[in-house]
């Protein structure tokens, strides 16, 4: 690991081309690009024009369940949760999924890709234990040096309506888990307020945050919303708590999003999209524009609820544009400010950016702007983690 050198001839998210001088991981100074700058005290890395971004934040995925490098899957699984939930459920073993290994594939994946920070929700059930849990862990420790790795304890299963899950959600945050996880409280566990009181009593307990799949539609969604916003509120809890997916937003009527979105930006609350074709979508500019942020992710990559993923966050960023219609140069970047500064917020990751003070953490893609980025999705020519560069041209260089 080079202590210090000089990265010249990038184009700092699209500006004119500068030198970033980078000192023990950390942006220490960015000035006007010059040609001919000779330091001989100082090692200069050729960036080439090249736009550097920040590090891609990976808000929403499930390490755990990917089929990446196994056989091919032949889905017959309909598109309902709960079917899907317990297809995923019974080939687990019957597929011989190993988290620990799984994890690894979609790790190394991401990485080229130009991630540096994931979220994954990783299954806590009666049937599997904590052994999904324990796998990851164990792939977080091993790539420990090029991503950082923050674990959901999700219930994908049900959390009260399955006898054993409450204990082992409360073992997972003894020995580990980041982020206390929850799951349709009403079409899942059939008790809304119990679900979300227990969830949220955990959270309390051990001191983290929380972050809920919800899926339910329309109407009855937008009530999960509310109870969301009230527990959010009376345990102050602002920052600390994100709802992922939230398709109702995308259901109701322009009003009820109002309403739910003052609600949501007034009580700190993250909303987390993937702007999938597959259903309705939290509309992202409105919800931008109330003050709520928003991030992304890849949820599911590769596995027996569907055959698609990447562990792409610029492919990301154009499937979440796509779905908004955005055309316009500032639109597309904010979809890609999901997929960086919006998952950043959500996780809290400091000193995030690209400005001095912040990490050394950055992606070298070609492109003219960060919109011709998301658009294209071309190599990432370099991935950089607190000043070393770990990944290259699609090849992972440091583990």
């Amino acid at each position: 690991m080079l202590a210090e050198f000089l990265l010249a001839n990038v184009r700092p998210n699209g500006s004119a081309p500068k030198d970033v001088l980078i000192r023990n991981g950390l942006i220490a100074e960015i000035s006007g690009h010059q040609p001919d700058r000779d330091d001989a005290e100082t090692v200069v890395v050729d960036g080439g024009g090249l736009l550097m971004l920040p590090g891609f934040v990976d808000a929403h995925t499930h390490l755990d369940k990917n089929l990446l490098g196994m056989p091919w899957y032949r889905s017959n699984a309909g598109s309902d949760i709960v079917e899907l939930i317990e297809n995923g459920r019974k080939l687990r073993r019957a597929l011989g999924i190993n988290a620990e290994r799984q994890s690894g594939e979609q790790i190394e994946l991401s990485v080229v890709n130009g991630t540096t920070n994931i979220r994954t929700h990783v299954d806590i059930d009666t049937e599997c234990g904590l052994s999904s849990l324990e796998g990851v862990m164990a792939a977080r420790s091993r790539y420990r040096r090029i991503v950082d790795i923050e674990i959901v304890a999700f219930p994908q299963s049900g959390l009260l309506i399955r006898q054993g899950t409450l204990e082992l959600m409360n073992q997972a945050m003894r020995e580990g888990a980041d982020v206390v996880g929850g799951l349709d409280p009403s079409e899942i566990d059939r008790d809304p307020k119990g679900h979300l009181d227990t969830i949220f009593g955990m959270a309390e307990r051990y001191g983290k945050p929380v972050d809920i799949h919800l899926h339910e539609p329309g109407s009855l969604g937008a009530f999960a919303v509310e109870l969301i916003i009230e527990r959010t509120n009376a345990l102050s809890m602002a920052g600390q708590v994100t709802i992922s997916h939230a398709f109702c937003l995308g259901m109701l009527d322009q009003r009820s999003v109002a309403r739910l979105g003052e609600g949501l930006a007034k009580a700190g609350v993250h909303l987390m999209t993937k702007g999938g074709a597959s259903g309705a979508a939290p509309p992202v500019m409105e919800l931008t524009d109330m003050g709520v942020n928003l991030c992304s992710g890849s949820g599911g990559v590769r596995d027996t609820f569907s055959p698609f993923g990447n562990a792409d966050m610029l492919d990301r960023a154009a499937i979440v544009a796509q779905r908004n219609d955005f055309r316009r140069e500032e639109d597309i970047g904010l979809a890609l400010s999901l997929c960086t500064y919006g998952g950043a917020r959500m996780m809290g990751i400091p000193s995030y950016g690209i400005d001095v003070g912040c990490s050394a953490t950055f992606v070298l893609v070609p492109g003219e702007t960060a919109a011709e980025a998301v658009a294209s999705g071309p190599r990432r020519r370099g991935v950089y983690r607190r000043g070393v560069l770990v990944a290259k041209d699609g090849a992972i260089l440091s583990a």
